[in-house]
């Protein structure tokens, strides 16, 4: 197949996630360039998919300048992104080219946000999160403070109903529980002990889970689209995953060296792929808004949608291909600002419960 001028490069698509919007992207007829550092394992599934291919490290500048030649748009699918995004998005904005990711970390978010004169500049478009991280949670952001438009605190929560992590997950949380956890409070983060702040959550109305505040990435991303000042983010979990989570919480000290973190994740790697197939179509993503206004008044929503991984491919593939068409302006983004709190309705199998006044006993 003829690379063209114009397409869009999904780089990591020899892992769980870049290979699932690599197959995302076939299945709807696109024809993107599937790259990564190892030539053959980015070789077999391109033969597979009748796709091009390219190799190139991001450590090398100028191999990562020539692998962006003729590309409008990159989806960024190689973590953890704390250590991988900064030198894609400075190719990116040297070469004119737009810039997509999956990421979920905090730190990410905000260095993309930092850049976006620079975008601006240089005509080129930033949207990280594209992803389950966090497309169905920024809709539900934006439409909870369209609603209630003089909010002073908005909670934001996910949890699974069936499905398990992939190995890039899990690195990728080794990596953070390094960091420790946070929610913000008066526009400001404030450090928390991981494992500490729980709460009971109706993601399906009248059967509450526990849920475990964790450092999601909307705490970056619906502080930018809303500018509500206190926010905490949530996940749904059981007694002996927040035991799992106290315990990762406890070794953060350790996590913090280096050797350590890197043969946990190295484990990682060897020991988990990801959920199969029928996982992911079984399997449906629960999440849950409110929003509070300083006088009392409340409002929650709540959206299902198809298993995470699933999710992401539909989600980051539909992105990029607005991306490369030209139907994002240059700057940095969050994808409710891109595209509005409803395009996450466009997405086959997402419902919306619209914001509504909680039910009583519900807080």
């Amino acid at each position: 197949m003829t690379e063209l001028a114009g397409a869009i490069l999904v780089y990591g698509a020899n892992g769980y996630t870049g290979e699932l919007c690599a197959r995302e992207a076939a299945a709807r007829g696109l024809a993107p360039i599937l790259a990564g550092r190892r030539r053959a394992a980015i070789a077999a599934l391109a033969d597979e998919l009748a796709l091009p291919a390219r190799a190139f490290p991001l450590d090398d500048p100028a191999a990562v300048a020539e692998g962006l030649a003729g590309v409008a748009a990159v989806l960024h699918c190689a973590g953890p992104f704390v250590h991988t995004a900064r030198p894609m998005v400075d190719a990116c904005l040297a070469a004119g080219v737009h810039y997509l990711d999956v990421t979920g970390e905090i730190e990410v978010f905000e260095a993309h946000f930092a850049r976006d004169a620079e975008a601006r500049a240089r005509g080129v478009a930033l949207l990280p999160g594209v992803g389950f991280d966090v497309v169905p949670s920024d809709a539900l952001a934006a439409r909870l403070a369209a609603a209630l438009p003089d909010a002073a605190r908005l909670d934001l929560a996910f949890a699974a109903d069936g499905g398990s992590w992939s190995r890039g997950t899990l690195v990728t949380m080794i990596e953070g529980a390094a960091r420790g956890s946070v929610i913000r409070r008066a526009g400001r983060y404030r450090p928390i002990r991981p494992g500490s702040l729980t709460r009971p959550i109706e993601f399906v109305a009248g059967r509450p889970r526990l849920a475990v505040a964790i450092p999601w990435g909307d705490l970056a991303t619906a502080w930018r689209t809303t500018r509500i000042p206190d926010l905490t983010t949530w996940m749904g979990l059981g007694r002996r995953q927040l035991g799992a989570l106290r315990w990762l919480g406890a070794l953060r000290p350790l996590l913090g060296l280096a050797p350590l973190r890197r043969g946990l994740q190295a484990l990682v790697r060897r020991a988990v792929t990801g959920p199969d197939a029928a996982t992911r179509e079984r399997a449906r993503s629960l999440l849950w808004g409110r929003i509070e206004s300083a006088d009392g008044g409340a409002l929650e929503a709540r959206l299902v949608a198809p298993e995470g991984y699933r999710l992401t491919a539909a989600a980051a593939i539909e992105c990029a291909r607005r991306v490369a068409a030209g139907e994002l302006a240059p700057g940095s983004w969050t994808p409710s600002l891109a595209f509005g709190a409803r395009f996450v309705d466009t997405l086959a199998g997402v419902s919306v419960e619209e914001p509504a006044p909680p039910l009583a006993g519900n807080s």
